[in-house]
């Protein structure tokens, strides 16, 4: 027979006192019996103060009997409210709440029993009693608390000491975890924070010393070994300032996760790390409508496209904690599936039906897996995306990003899917390479299908994205690791970026909008020059790393932009997606482009469709309307 132990605080209706009783034990009885032992001196002085100070008129008979009747009464009450039963860490906020209640209920109690059995002690000493066993109790909690904090507190010269920049909640627990860390490699100092409400505060003894700018001085006069920025939504603006601070005081620059790669937890140790690339260039807080998302992708199927790569994956990490009714998961690399099986349930068995191996090129293919998942929500990350191969095969960009999305969007409306995000790219506005015809082309063709289709069919655009495969800074580490050179195109060539984390919140936030015909941009805020990028990090290592430039290839932008000639900037449902009319595209129109035409007269027809007014061929599509 298994034997199943009751977790801390939870009891089942029915378990005997002794139960209750035994788990109380041993530290906890303490706790029990201290507070017994504050009631009955609470008791003594408030009848002492009721009598003026004289011993001569106390009832020690009855204080006694009255004391011990109180015991009972505030151990049940204890207990009832978890006081007794481990449901908090000692001293802590929720534990002083459950000893005001217990208090509260014990007090009346013992009134009403000190009434039915003679009135021992004077009422007014009864009430008084309550209010100073409070006191007492929860004055024994906190300098326990202090005692154990103490203890817990590591030794300055045991680990590196740090300013703390921030003083808000992300702040107060990243000082906490360091402070109740006797192992911490780290030891707080200073707090440094630019609200000058909070210059007189303290955080568990760390003193608010000044603002950003009294970084040098406090660095000096506290001997720091290094500077925690412990704000979680902290920009890319002021990581990159405290950068340059840190490197000209020579000390080491840590950081806590953004916001978005919290969800809502608090922050520990073990987030503690150096600053990256990430957040050098695109860490910035993204707010979200939890509820409007919730609303389509809680209990609906799910699909997504491209599921191995990086934004696929991101999109499958980040839908998941909406509970979907079925997630599944499509990309024709094997390998790829199984890396995000992995990151999401830590299995990466390859056995469940939800992971599809197919090929969006595959129309056949496409409908027996329409077929079997039914899919109401479809978010297609899958393309071909390096702009110097497609340019020089753009037949495969023809293959794989138009027909393959075309094929997409016709199979999603011949089964009826609700809504259809289609992910596009920053090189699509005023495009001018084979990448951005072809995404310029899906957007067209997206437009199309939703003027077609009962539910919401639209195209997100975003420029580059950090971490992703292929992505420049991947690049740059490589050249790095093999002693350089790092090459960049030009010295002014300058790109957006956004982390992947942030780019798919706003893809699935995207997804929530109600749209007709309109590419959704996501606001990248404001581009980067490459060149700094390379520069900084030549500079991180170890040896001597030159930087190279090497000119602008076929099809590359000097600087990129969000929005084509003519595209208006206008954000009427969230302050960080732009919404644009796009012309759209019949499908039918797909007939005059050959993959086997020379490569030029190809490029020629690419360009004429992405740039063309709206082309539209009435017909009958799959589902039956024109």
């Amino acid at each position: 027979m298994e034997v199943r132990r009751a977790a801390p605080g939870e009891w089942r209706a029915g378990a005997p006192w002794s139960m209750l009783l035994w788990a109380a034990l041993p530290g906890r009885a303490a706790r029990a019996g201290g507070d017994a032992l504050a009631f009955a001196i609470g008791m003594l002085i408030a009848t002492l103060l009721r009598h003026d100070g004289r011993v001569e008129y106390l009832n020690c008979g009855g204080l006694l009997e009255l004391a011990a009747v109180a015991t009972v009464v505030q151990t049940v009450a204890g207990i009832q409210f978890g006081l007794y039963t481990g449901r908090w860490s000692y001293g802590c906020f929720e534990e002083i709440a459950a000893l005001a209640k217990t208090a509260a209920v014990t007090t009346p109690v013992v009134f009403l029993l000190d009434t039915l059995l003679g009135r021992l002690v004077p009422r007014s000493a009864i009430i008084a009693s309550g209010l100073i066993a409070l006191v007492l109790a929860a004055g024994i909690r906190y300098a326990a608390r202090l005692l154990q904090d103490s203890r817990l507190r590591p030794s300055p010269e045991q680990g590196s000491r740090v300013v703390v920049m921030g003083a808000g909640e992300g702040a107060a627990q990243v000082v906490r975890a360091m402070l109740r860390t006797p192992s911490s490699p780290y030891v707080p100092v200073a707090l440094l924070d630019d609200d000058p409400r909070k210059r007189a505060l303290r955080v568990m003894g760390v003193p608010v010393t000044g603002n950003r700018h009294a970084l040098p001085e406090v660095v000096r006069r506290f001997r720091a070994d290094a500077v925690l920025i412990a704000i979680p939504s902290a920009g890319a603006d002021l990581v990159r300032e405290l950068s340059t601070l840190a490197g000209e005081l020579n000390v080491d620059l840590k950081v806590v996760p953004p916001v978005v790669e919290l969800f809502g937890r608090t922050v520990r140790i073990e987030d503690i790390r150096p600053v990256s690339h990430a957040d050098l260039l695109g860490r910035r807080e993204i707010g979200i409508d939890l509820a409007a998302i919730a609303g389509y992708l809680a209990g609906r199927r799910v699909l997504v496209t491209g599921a191995g790569g990086s934004i696929g994956s991101e999109l499958c990490r980040q839908v998941a904690p909406f509970h979907p009714d079925r997630l599944v998961m499509l990309d024709r690399d094997e390998s790829g599936l199984h890396a995000v099986q992995l990151s999401l349930d830590g299995r990466g068995l390859l056995d469940d039906r939800n992971l599809v191996v197919a090929d969006i090129r595959d129309q056949q293919r496409l409908d027996e897996v329409f077929r079997e998942h039914r899919p109401q929500v479809v978010f297609h990350a899958a393309a071909l995306k390096h702009l110097p191969l497609l340019e020089m095969h753009p037949s495969e960009a023809l293959k794989t990003n138009i027909i393959g999305t075309y094929q997409m969007l016709q199979t999603a409306l011949r089964h009826r899917v609700e809504r259809f995000v289609n992910i596009s790219t920053d090189k699509a506005a005023d495009p001018c390479s084979v990448l951005g015809y072809s995404k310029r082309i899906t957007e067209r063709l997206t437009a199309a299908a939703d003027g077609s289709a009962a539910g919401t069919y639209c195209s997100v655009r975003f420029g580059n994205v950090l971490g992703s495969r292929g992505s420049v800074l991947t690049a740059f580490e490589a050249q790095v690791a093999k002693g350089g050179p790092i090459t960049v195109t030009d010295p002014e060539v300058s790109r957006y970026f956004m982390t992947v984390q942030e780019a798919v919140r706003l893809v699935i936030q995207a997804g929530a909008v109600d749209s007709a015909r309109e590419v959704l941009v996501l606001d990248m805020g404001k581009p980067v020059r490459i060149a700094d990028v390379a520069r900084r990090l030549a500079a991180t290592a170890d040896t001597h790393i030159q930087v190279v430039y090497t000119g602008l290839r076929p099809g590359e932008k000097l600087r990129e932009v969000l929005l084509g000639p003519g595209e208006e900037d206008r954000r009427p449902h969230h302050p960080l997606l732009s919404q644009v009319p796009v012309p759209p595209l019949d499908g039918a129109v797909l007939s005059l482009l050959d993959p086997a035409a020379p490569r030029k007269d190809l490029i020629a027809v690419l360009r004429w469709l992405a740039e063309s007014p709206a082309l539209t061929v009435a017909h009958h599509n799959g589902n039956g309307r024109h």
